[in-house]
């Protein structure tokens, strides 16, 4: 059977979970926990090493009763039910408890912590009494913290489980972007003919490094297994912008994988980043993004034949290109598609589904 919050809480902590008083001292029924007498209350808490799924947390005491302590009580909750942590049931801990151990001290585990998520802390000491029962001293005050985005490694991980599905690779020719009139209208009014970078939304995974700070700009590269063109149909507007794929990805591109996610469909999507060398957008991915050989990976390829680049995209994945430098329309065509616009398929802030097996990894969410 799947292992519970609070079997994952001791398997990572060494925690034993009992029922405790809550921030305001209201007691659970049956608590065990004994009338508050003077151990040192954890003052200036810090928290450090933030990850996605763990922090560390250190704080001073006064040295009076500090030989009595003999385990801490931490009570960590989402910023956004911070003022919920009263019991729902009565068998149900909403607390952490952990032997006195040496600060500072790794607090972990996917089932209690997600990535780039806010919440609040606080502590109290405690001595465990010979029948049982636990003296406590006051609580600390709340710190709020927020957990950080998924490191490389992780971002790994999704990659090795966006490779396994990423199937047969297909021909291509050309990167497109589809958009309605007014964004070109605009595009050549405001901005000298050029398309701008604009910051990423919040779709895919909840702990990309990506989301809502890497500019750049949105291609599809996809195409029909049976015409080998870009399909006609598209989510985003009956407008496209098509340039020769040689104009955007190129030996002077760097390629880098950004995400891996579904919206609670069959077909799952892989986000990669284009970034000319060099560049500021190459810069920002080249600390937080895995980077991919653009002549040999499962997703995009860039090679030369006979003298001729030769372009390959993933068949069974829909890719979405972020290209981080901006993109004259000059370099391509627009035209209008006779397609449908199927809204439907759009990903503007969509959200991962947190129970696919295929798409996920073992983090918080």
């Amino acid at each position: 059977s799947p292992t519970s919050p609070c079997e994952e809480v001791i398997k990572n902590l060494s925690l034993e979970a009992i029922q405790l008083c809550d921030r305001d001292g209201n007691k659970s029924q049956d608590s065990g926990i004994a009338e508050m007498e003077e151990l040192p209350v954890p003052h200036n808490i810090k928290i450090s090493n933030i990850t996605c799924d763990s922090f560390k947390i250190s704080w001073d005491m006064d040295s009076k009763s500090k030989d009595r302590i003999t385990h801490y009580f931490i009570d960590l909750n989402k910023k956004e039910n911070k003022n919920s942590n009263k019991f729902k049931h009565k068998d149900v801990p909403t607390k952490l408890v952990a032997k006195a151990v040496p600060l500072p001290m790794t607090v972990r585990g996917h089932w209690f912590l997600s990535p780039r998520t806010e919440y609040t802390v606080a502590v109290q000491t405690a001595s465990k009494q010979v029948d049982g029962d636990y003296v406590v001293s006051e609580w600390s005050e709340i710190i709020e913290f927020c957990t950080a985005d998924y490191s490389k490694v992780h971002l790994t991980q999704l990659l090795e489980k966006a490779e396994v599905i990423a199937g047969r690779m297909l021909k291509l020719s050309v990167f497109y972007r589809n958009q309605h009139k007014e964004y070109f209208d605009y595009t050549r009014e405001h901005h000298g003919n050029a398309m701008q970078p604009s910051v990423k939304d919040n779709s895919g995974s909840h702990g990309s490094p990506i989301s809502g700070k890497l500019e750049g700009i949105f291609f599809s590269c996809n195409t029909e297994f049976n015409t080998g063109k870009p399909p006609q149909d598209s989510p985003y507007g009956r407008y496209r912008f098509e340039i020769a794929a040689e104009k955007l990805f190129n030996p002077n591109t760097n390629l880098y994988f950004g995400d891996f996610y579904c919206m609670y469909t069959a077909y799952h999507y892989v986000i990669l980043v284009m970034a000319p060398v060099g560049s500021p957008g190459d810069e920002f991915c080249k600390q937080r993004l895995p980077q991919l050989n653009i002549k040999d990976n499962k997703f995009l390829t860039c090679d030369e034949e006979d003298g001729v680049m030769v372009y390959h995209h993933a068949q069974d994945v829909i890719l979405e290109v972020i290209y981080t430098d901006p993109v004259d329309l000059s370099l391509g065509t627009v035209a209008e598609i006779t397609g449908h616009q199927l809204m439907s398929l759009s990903t503007a802030n969509a959200k991962k589904d947190p129970s696919c097996k295929t798409c996920n990894i073992s983090v918080g969410r």
